[in-house]
């Protein structure tokens, strides 16, 4: 119980981060007297206001993962374990020539009748679409943990170094979500 409010708390703060300026010392940017380094990591690396940067969706197809036992498909006695994608925060750093974000997503895994404890993938897509141009797309096979106790377990998920071109439009949005299929490797 208190490790769920830790991470509880953990994740409040760390949404709640969302909603704040960054301050240089946080972007690595330190005093220098002379001001040559400090200007040069102005010039290749500028932090970008958390308004610029592109908010994170999660569609309600695809936000919701049900896995069943022994080759059921919707009966709630066969369920092995439900889960659910819920709160989303993202931070974006800008180079010469792309934008540079690492998205986080908290989910939460509850066991079935059919469930145990052990360690389950759950296969999460995180895409960025400029409209309707796909910009980048990547589905990975994440690890989950659930207790040997078989209660339910929280976790976050973070796909960090996803880059999209800097000059793209306005219209740039991020989904994350289930889905089911083999992994592929990154769209440019």
């Amino acid at each position: 119980m208190t490790i769920r409010r830790f991470l509880g708390i953990s994740l409040l703060a760390v949404v709640a981060g969302c909603s704040q300026t960054d301050k240089p010392a946080d972007l690595g940017v330190t005093s220098d007297p002379s001001g040559v380094q400090t200007a040069h990591q102005q010039q290749t690396q500028i932090a970008v206001v958390q308004g610029s940067c592109p908010q994170v969706f999660l569609r309600e197809s695809t936000a919701v993962l049900k896995r069943y036992g022994k080759g059921a498909k919707d009966d709630p006695q066969s369920l092995a374990y439900q889960v659910t994608l819920a709160d989303t925060t993202r931070q974006c750093v800008l180079n010469e020539s792309q934008l540079v974000m690492t998205v986080m997503v908290q989910g939460r895994l509850v066991v079935g009748p059919a469930g145990a404890g052990g360690t389950v993938n759950v296969p999460i897509r995180v895409s960025v679409l400029d409209g309707s141009t796909p910009l980048y797309s990547e589905l990975e096979q994440f690890p989950v943990t659930i207790p040997a106790d078989g209660t339910g377990t929280q976790f976050v998920y973070t796909r960090s170094n996803i880059t999209v071109p800097g000059g793209s439009g306005g219209f740039i949005k991020v989904y994350v979500g289930f889905e089911d299929g083999p992994v592929k490797k990154k769209k440019k």
